[in-house]
């Protein structure tokens, strides 16, 4: 449990306004502080949940009490901070996690391309003089792939195209067509609809399951599994539980798994990062 108001103190150390820390300090965040243990299979089952009721808008953050050294979140305070406050959006607090793990030459896979702005950001991320990095981009509609591949037309150096490969199948068949060799060092998902396109064409929670399971297997120690859930859609709450199901079920050995949700905001996009030791 200390472990926790250490990541507090840490985050908040970003906002020098609330960074006296003293001893009253702190001790008046642990009265505010209500803090549960989510499910898992696991017996020992680290993974709190803690919202602050000092801070508006109230937000929960699931998190695991052993942040250290083998977790890819480290380094990431502020960023959340920025979320807290309102200085960054879920999207942006993701791409700002996939750029603190994504190494030049990399591979990554962009699990739902919709309309190409998460596949044109993670080229950013991987691309380099040797060209060797890849993104493996999929959706399942025709017409997110022809957005994908206009945007990445007007964006992109033809040589920084050769980088991305593009496939109109659903996520679920995402081992079909990564390389077994490939170091796949993020998986993102952003769920729901094409921002855009048919509103009654979602992501169903029986194909996500299967592609969340499938980036278990392809993503390598120290990488991350980003899924973006969008809840005020028929079916959105449905997928956003299994989501979180089968988030809290990774073994706390191998998996940091948590989530940044806004406890006020209930039809704001919710997302969930699962950490692999």
């Amino acid at each position: 449990m200390n472990n926790c108001f250490l990541l507090i103190k840490q985050m908040l150390g970003c906002y020098p306004v609330l960074g006296m820390f003293n001893h009253k300090f702190i001790a008046g965040w642990r009265k505010s502080l209500s803090i549960s243990i989510l499910s898992s299979n696991s017996s020992n089952n680290h993974n709190l949940a803690f919202y602050s009721k000092s801070i508006k808008p109230k937000i929960l953050l699931t998190t695991t009490s052993e942040l250290n050294r083998d977790s890819p979140l480290i380094g990431l305070e502020c960023v959340m901070m920025d979320y807290i406050f309102g200085k960054k959006k879920a999207t942006q607090v993701a791409h700002s996690v996939w750029e603190h793990v994504v190494k030049k030459g990399d591979a990554v896979v962009d699990a739902t391309c919709g309309n190409g702005y998460d596949t044109l950001a993670m080229v950013n991320m991987v691309a380099d003089k040797s060209r060797v990095g890849r993104v493996y981009a999929m959706d399942i509609q025709e017409t997110a792939i022809k957005n994908t591949m206009s945007l990445l037309d007007r964006s992109l150096h033809p040589n920084e195209k050769e980088m991305v490969q593009l496939y109109a199948t659903c996520h679920s068949e995402m081992e079909q067509v990564v390389p077994r060799s490939a170091t796949v060092r993020v998986v993102a998902f952003n769920l729901g609809y094409l921002p855009g396109g048919d509103k009654t064409m979602i992501t169903k929670p029986e194909t996500t399951l299967l592609g969340m399971e499938a980036a278990t297997r392809i993503v390598v120690a120290g990488g991350v599994i980003s899924m973006l859930v969008y809840v005020g859609h028929p079916g959105g709450m449905e997928e956003y539980e299994m989501v979180e199901a089968f988030a809290s079920g990774l073994p706390v050995d191998t998996w940091i798994c948590c989530k940044l949700q806004m406890l006020n905001r209930p039809l704001a996009p919710i997302l969930f990062l699962l950490c692999k030791r």
